[in-house]
């Protein structure tokens, strides 16, 4: 019962933070969903996850703290507490700080590896899905007072450092992180440009993101060396877990190149081709990394010897990953048969 309140919270929290006009009222629902999101953090009780915990709230609390003094300055300088109202750069530029450490954009992305990596994977998923849509909200509410220099700066920073960061990764959670905050970056890149293609992309990782997440918990992997034995446990679901891979890392024609040629169309049309070949660049960094967990996934025979540890086909989770897979499989394909 408890368990369901807390999920209720989180969920009218989100709702309410993207409903709201109000600086306040945004601030204050942020607020909600952290305290909604820590008792999953620390559920398993284990120190890892306290830690993680810890982690989440302290980096949560400051980015609250952040968007309290931006929200309080330009209600001073402007007499309003209206989100669209963010004409001071200093109030726009704190916010947008605010924003993007809570949802883990570089600089301030320390965190989301080590909490992702305490936390089980279902609680993983909500941090890397669930918990974006209110900042990501209240981002494209103000994109048009957002410094288009300092964001492209943002943008650009989190894709190289999220590509960087996931190479030598051998756990799949913190790999995800890293992947999230490169995600992010092609996210903020072109939010003062084209805010709805921002929109497109997040909401893109999100539909590939959740599926992937849901297979890894279903099979109990959490390691690159539980991907190579992940094909005794059900063969199908490793062939659509490496489809989700590559779709996530942008290759055509799978759903996650689309809002990637949507914003290197938008940044070539801005007159920003240098900035776009090099955020190409940078997106073969993750590339690197998913092709790699694909090869292991699909292409690499698991070890045959008899002091090896592989896991067992168990009929419970078959049936729920038969379940899943229609929604992997569609998430993954859907997108480039709406091209025009």
């Amino acid at each position: 019962m408890s368990t369901a309140m807390i999920f209720v919270g989180l969920i009218l929290s989100t709702i309410l933070a993207t409903a709201s006009n109000s600086w306040l009222l945004a601030w204050l629902c942020l607020e909600l969903n952290t305290l909604s999101i820590l008792p999953f953090i620390s559920k398993t009780k284990h120190p890892r996850a306290i830690e993680a915990a810890t982690k989440y709230f302290l980096t949560q609390a400051t980015a609250s703290c952040l968007l309290l003094l931006a929200g309080t300055s330009n209600a001073w300088l402007t007499g309003t507490w209206d989100m669209t109202q963010m004409s001071n750069k200093l109030t726009s530029t704190t916010m947008l700080i605010a924003l993007t450490m809570k949802m883990g954009t570089v600089p301030t992305h320390f965190w989301l590896p080590e909490v992702l990596q305490g936390s089980t994977l279902l609680t993983a998923l909500l941090i890397s899905t669930w918990q974006k849509i209110a900042p990501m909200s209240l981002l494209f509410i103000m994109s048009n007072n957002i410094q288009p220099t300092f964001a492209l700066t943002l943008g650009l920073l989190s894709t190289t450092f999220g590509g960087w960061g996931g190479m030598n990764q051998t756990q799949l959670r913190k790999m995800m992180a890293y992947s999230s905050i490169a995600n992010m970056g092609w996210t903020v890149i072109t939010l003062t440009h084209e805010p709805k293609a921002s929109m497109i992309n997040i909401f893109t990782y999100i539909i590939l993101t959740t599926p992937t997440f849901l297979l890894m918990a279903l099979t109990s992997t959490k390691t690159l060396q539980n991907m190579t034995t992940m094909w005794s446990t059900s063969p199908l679901a490793t062939t659509t877990m490496a489809l989700l891979l590559l779709s996530t890392a942008g290759l055509p024609p799978l759903t996650g190149f689309l809002p990637k040629l949507i914003i290197m169309n938008e940044l070539v049309t801005q007159n920003l081709t240098p900035l776009a070949t090099m955020t190409m660049m940078t997106s073969l960094l993750t590339l690197s990394f998913y092709l790699r967990t694909t090869y292991l996934t699909t292409l690499l025979n698991p070890p045959s010897s008899a002091t090896s540890a592989t896991k067992w086909r168990q009929k419970m989770i078959k049936n729920k990953t038969m379940i899943l897979l229609p929604t992997a499989t569609t998430s993954t394909f859907m997108m480039p048969a709406l091209i025009p």
